[in-house]
C-alpha cells in the first residue's frame, strides 16, 4: 500500500541512532507478511540515502500488530485510495468460522453501507474483495487484525 508510510501503517515501533548507526525496529502486520523484505529493504536504502552509513532493522514480534495501530492520517489515505479502512480489531478469542465475516463497512467511493462480500480474499491475504450494491463498484477492504 504505497499511499501509506510504515508509520501510518503502524508497523514502525522504535528508531535509535548511535552514532553512525540507526537502529529500526518493524512490526509484521501478520505472520509470513511478504511485504517485510519490502519495508525493510526500503528503510535501509531512504536511512543510507540520507547519510547514515549502517542501518540496523529489526523485527519485533510482541506485542503483535494490530489494524487499530494504523493512524487517522493513515486511515484517510486508504479510503482515498479507493481502499476501505479496518474498523476495531476484535479483542481476546476470536472465533474460527467458515462463513464470511461479517462487517459494517462503507463504500470508500459513494459512501454507501450497502455492501456485500464478494471474496474473504482479495489482492493480497490482508484484504477482503466487496461490492457495493448501490454504484455496483468493486473495493478492496483492510481486514481488521
Amino acid at each position: 500500500m504505497p499511499m501509506l508510510t510504515l508509520a501510518d501503517l503502524g508497523v514502525l515501533r522504535d528508531t535509535e541512532v548511535d552514532g553512525e548507526v540507526v537502529v529500526v525496529s518493524i512490526t509484521p502486520t501478520y505472520s509470513g507478511c511478504p511485504a517485510m523484505a519490502t519495508m525493510r529493504d526500503d528503510l535501509v536504502h531512504r536511512l543510507t540515502d540520507a547519510g547514515f552509513p549502517r542501518v540496523e532493522v529489526r523485527v519485533v514480534l510482541s506485542p503483535a500488530w494490530s489494524s487499530d495501530w494504523i493512524t487517522e492520517h493513515g486511515r484517510a489515505e486508504l479510503r482515498a485510495a479507493g481502499l476501505s479502512a479496518p474498523g476495531p480489531a476484535k479483542k481476546g478469542p476470536v472465533g474460527l468460522t467458515l462463513s464470511p465475516t461479517r462487517r459494517a463497512l462503507t463504500c470508500p467511493r459513494c459512501g454507501s453501507a450497502r455492501t456485500e462480500v464478494i471474496s474473504e480474499f482479495g489482492a493480497t491475504a490482508c484484504k477482503a474483495l466487496y461490492r457495493c450494491v448501490d454504484c455496483f463498484e468493486p473495493f478492496d477492504h483492510v481486514k481488521e487484525i
